[in-house]
């Protein structure tokens, strides 16, 4: 029958005890009478049904039982004294858990995010992904959502006023395109992505050219997906405008048709409506929502 472990206070008391061999000095570093402190070595002791250690005229002495008890409950005091400080010690790092759409953060957030750090490295940040929007993850602060903003239970606050138009790799056309030459489009796969209400047909219909025969395309649960497969050549994606304006400007893709169609639909910051929302979560929503309202500015 497994004996039920003994109280923490017995194997700390016992821990110290052991180090110093001493009931004073060991009562010294756990602010403890030596009274009290003999007294947990005995309780352990009768526990145990072993004795700790040998009593001494001048001092204590670890019998073999004690001896070999004492490696296992050192390592479990220091293992427990580690993750305290760590998890909650003073100078620990909060940990900020933001759920985000992929696309939004490999293109939107990650350039602007040494800003953040810089302003507040006290604030650790942990990121997971969304592709659908489904119930809340449970885990996070703060989530970044795309849609048309309203979702039950959920505050949004908008972060992107975004223009629809297609990009492709600079290796797929020759030479710019002229605002009626659209029919190009139709000798090239459409990169299409799931989820998006206004994707390719919204845009087609948009520009008048909703008869456009195009050639069979791919479809993705991503945006990033299909913005890489542009850049690779494999067709034209519909961008939108705070997302690709990098990739643009680094070359990778472009945007050869100047027809541009505006998107109701938006990156949006979601939080729940009648929930505690921890300090750091808000300072990452003020600062968010800063860049983003820079960021409409710099567009207009």
């Amino acid at each position: 029958m497994k004996k039920r472990l003994p109280p923490l206070n017995w194997l700390r008391s016992f821990e110290a005890a052991a180090r110093y061999l001493s009931f004073t000095q060991a009562a010294g570093e756990l602010n403890l009478t030596q009274a009290a402190i003999s007294q947990q070595v005995k309780g352990l002791e009768s526990q145990l049904g072993a004795a700790l250690f040998k009593r001494l005229p001048r001092g204590l002495e670890l019998t073999d039982a004690g001896l070999a008890y004492l490696p296992a409950i050192h390592e479990a005091i220091q293992r427990l004294s580690v993750a305290t400080d760590e998890v909650f010690g003073q100078g620990r790092i909060h940990q900020l858990t933001l759920r985000v759409n992929l696309v939004f953060l490999t293109t939107w957030l990650a350039p602007r995010l040494g800003r953040f750090r810089a302003r507040h490295p006290d604030i650790g940040l942990r990121f997971t992904s969304n592709i659908w929007c489904g119930e809340s993850d449970k885990e996070a602060d703060v989530e970044i959502r795309y849609g048309q903003g309203s979702w039950a239970g959920l505050k949004s606050e908008r972060l992107t006023w975004d223009e629809l138009f297609p990009v492709c790799s600079p290796a797929l056309i020759d030479e710019p395109l002229s605002s009626k030459s659209l029919d190009a489009l139709g000798q090239h796969p459409l990169l299409h992505v799931i989820g998006y209400e206004e994707g390719w047909g919204y845009w087609l219909n948009r520009t008048g050219y909703s008869h456009l025969d195009t050639p069979s395309g791919l479809q993705f649960d991503t945006l990033i997906s299909a913005l890489e497969m542009a850049a690779q050549g494999q067709g034209f994606a519909l961008g939108r405008s705070s997302l690709v304006e990098g990739m643009i400007a680094d070359g990778r893709l472009i945007a050869p048709f100047s027809q541009k169609v505006a998107t109701s639909e938006a990156f949006h910051l979601v939080y729940p409506t009648h929930q505690y929302i921890h300090p750091h979560a808000e300072i990452f929503r003020s600062w968010i929502v800063e860049e983003a309202t820079a960021g409409r500015e710099r567009q207009e």
